[in-house]
């Protein structure tokens, strides 16, 4: 099988370290940490299958203007082809990338920090979902790391239809760095472990013994292989090498006038199981989609009803939580009756079973529109008994 050609070159692609706008539009996801990172372009010998991973520089020789990288910042056709889309048709999408990553950016890097894995990796997040922890695939794949159901069980996610922490961007970290770390121990390699992310560990595993002899390599033979990966994963390692060019130096493709989000923060309050999250926001004075937004992971827009659970509040707010709370719940227990939503139901069927109106349960349970979910607690207004 003729293998790709690894370019090289001696540009640079990543964060100018005297660039304030890049340091924010990546998240603060390290750019900092100079030490122990790769610089530049790599080269790689396909014969001798030296990696210059063992000759990283130190600190003390790194250039403060130079870009930082801790993976293989690797030249091909088709990362060209993707930086290309991203700074074109695709532009659009990558400023929302880029506005995203500020929010989840910081906490991703926090974590990867924590167990000395490569901050490059937060760019796998990125192409997965788009910094996305809502985006929803057509192979049923969901959250920020794009878990299946059974992957993500498999890692300590729960899903059932009140509860999905694959759209948890924490706990969904948690697990995403989990499998990958378990890959790169059996690839040796983080951008084995991302094929393998991509497209099933067992199938890379075939590939590399039939190819190499061995399942273990280095960060090469992601392009050693290249030809035998199914077509989607081709790209999948050129993606993260492109989001990750244009991300650590935005300024250099025309993206420095993006306003990165806020970074998460939050903290954490125990409510009653069936707790509606918009009585939460009421309770720390906060409107019900930014509650929803700090909790995407509850599907029903409440709590799970078979147990108390934790709910996420932005931060500084537990003082009024713990102050307003206890009034909240006893007035809308005092205001309103409890309906489950069941097949068939629309609101305005169930406004006129309980003598309401359409507006009326809408303000009560700050709906935005009528669609509303099987197994969801709606509030019936006091005014309709």
């Amino acid at each position: 099988m003729e293998k790709r050609k690894i370019k090289s070159d001696n540009s640079s692609a990543g964060f100018g370290r005297n660039q304030a706008a890049s340091v924010a539009i990546a998240g603060l996801i390290g750019a900092a940490a100079i030490g122990g990172t790769i610089n530049a372009h790599q080269k790689f010998d396909p014969k001798t299958g030296v990696s210059p991973m063992a000759e990283t520089p130190t600190a003390e020789a790194v250039s403060l203007a130079e870009p930082a990288w801790d993976l293989p910042n690797l030249d091909h056709e088709r990362v060209d082809y993707w930086v290309e889309r991203f700074t074109t048709d695709k532009r659009g999408d990558f400023t929302k990338f880029l506005e995203r990553t500020g929010r989840y950016g910081p906490m991703i890097s926090a974590k990867l920090a924590e167990r000395g894995m490569p901050q490059d990796l937060i760019y796998l997040a990125m192409i997965e979902s788009g910094m996305n922890p809502t985006a929803y695939s057509h192979a049923h794949a969901s959250g920020l790391w794009q878990f299946i159901a059974e992957t993500g069980q498999r890692y300590g996610l729960t899903v059932t239809r009140e509860l999905d922490e694959r759209n948890d961007p924490v706990k969904s970290t948690d697990a995403a760095l989990d499998y990958l770390t378990y890959m790169h121990k059996r690839f040796n390699s983080w951008y084995l472990a991302a094929a393998g992310y991509n497209t099933g560990e067992n199938r890379v595993a075939r590939i590399m013994r039939e190819e190499t002899g061995s399942e273990k390599g280095n960060e090469y033979s992601y392009y050693e292989i290249w030809d035998r990966l199914p077509r989607e994963t081709r790209d999948y390692v050129p993606l993260m090498i492109a989001a990750a060019r244009i991300a650590k130096e935005p300024q250099k493709y025309g993206f420095e006038s993006v306003v990165p989000e806020a970074a998460l923060a939050y903290e954490e309050v125990p409510v009653d199981p069936s707790t509606p999250l918009a009585a939460v926001a009421q309770a720390v004075g906060a409107e019900a989609r930014e509650i929803v937004r700090l909790n995407p992971h509850l599907k029903l827009g409440q709590t799970p009803a078979n147990r108390r659970a934790l709910v996420r509040i932005p931060e500084g707010t537990r003082t009024a939580f713990l102050v307003n709370w206890p009034q909240v719940r006893e007035e809308r227990t005092l205001a309103a009756s409890d309906y489950k939503v069941r097949k068939g139901d629309s609101l305005l069927a169930i406004a006129q079973r309980h003598g309401t109106s359409v507006n009326a349960l809408r303000q009560e349970n700050q709906l935005r529109g009528d669609q509303i979910r099987e197994g969801a607690t709606l509030r019936i207004p006091t005014t309709a008994r």
